[in-house]
């Protein structure tokens, strides 16, 4: 699944929004695409709820893991330097709880919705401009 996703999101650059309930799988869906992507494997991708982004380098794509959740005004999310991470040539941004910022929404090329049907069932959205 990882890869197939992977594929739609490049070329680079982009901005993905994550969207789902708390233990969704956003992360988990991060872990394949970082993997899929050669940028990291799938056990050094961490949820970055307290550091608000991770970095994974891989052969072809930098790949931005953020997480919002904590972040509660523009004034804060400025300060991520998130329009320079969407402005480097080989960067794919995948942001965590991002709809609730307007700003976020906006310059975003597309978003992927997790739905959690129960046990280890997901059901998957994603748009892409």
């Amino acid at each position: 699944m990882g890869e197939r996703v992977a594929e739609m999101l490049l070329p680079a650059p982009k901005m993905i929004v994550l969207r789902g309930d708390l233990g969704a799988g956003k992360t988990t869906l991060v872990k394949s695409l970082a993997a899929a992507l050669g940028a990291a494997e799938v056990e050094d991708v961490t949820s970055p709820t307290f550091t608000l982004v991770h970095e994974y380098r891989g052969p072809k794509v930098k790949v931005f893991h953020l997480d919002l959740y904590r972040l509660e005004t523009e004034r804060e999310l400025l300060t991520l330097g998130l329009e320079e991470m969407a402005e480097e040539p080989d960067a794919l941004v995948l942001v965590e709880w991002g709809e609730k910022f307007p700003s976020v929404m906006a310059r975003a090329d597309g978003e992927i919705s997790i739905e959690n049907l129960g046990g280890d069932e997901r059901l998957f959205l994603l748009r892409v401009k």
